[in-house]
């Protein structure tokens, strides 16, 4: 069982930073793939970041080049780091891992556990 809590979440002014932590409990982390989705109102979730085990990364085109995604596997944490951001950024973010499995996939139903969410607001 792995249980996930964002944090890092907040307001902010368009072309600003924010960076979202995700800590993990459960010794299966570091052998996980690990993403960052978001949900805007109205839509359906979506893939923005993900980061395979051996640290091989892949990210949504939408924000390519203004998001990183990285793990600190020794305190079971998943970051995502979020520059430039813009109002269609607004969203609420979420973690999720898959254990035992070494790709990050892009799809919701992969993943086994998810953390609550964060609210991001970008301001224009």
């Amino acid at each position: 069982q792995v249980q996930l809590v964002e944090s890092g979440g907040g307001l902010v002014q368009a072309g600003g930073s924010l960076r979202l932590s995700c800590a993990a409990s459960g010794r299966t982390f570091s052998t996980s793939a690990k993403g960052w989705f978001r949900q805007a109102p109205g839509k359906e979730r979506e893939f923005v970041a993900g980061i395979s085990w051996g640290g091989l990364t892949a990210y949504a085109d939408s924000v390519k080049g203004r998001f990183t995604i990285s793990t600190d596997n020794a305190k079971n944490t998943v970051f995502l780091q979020m520059n430039s951001l813009t109002p269609e950024d607004t969203a609420v973010y979420y973690c999720a891992v898959k254990s035992g499995v070494y790709w990050a996939s892009r799809s919701v139903s992969a993943y086994d556990y998810w953390g609550q969410g964060t609210q991001v607001t970008v301001s224009s």
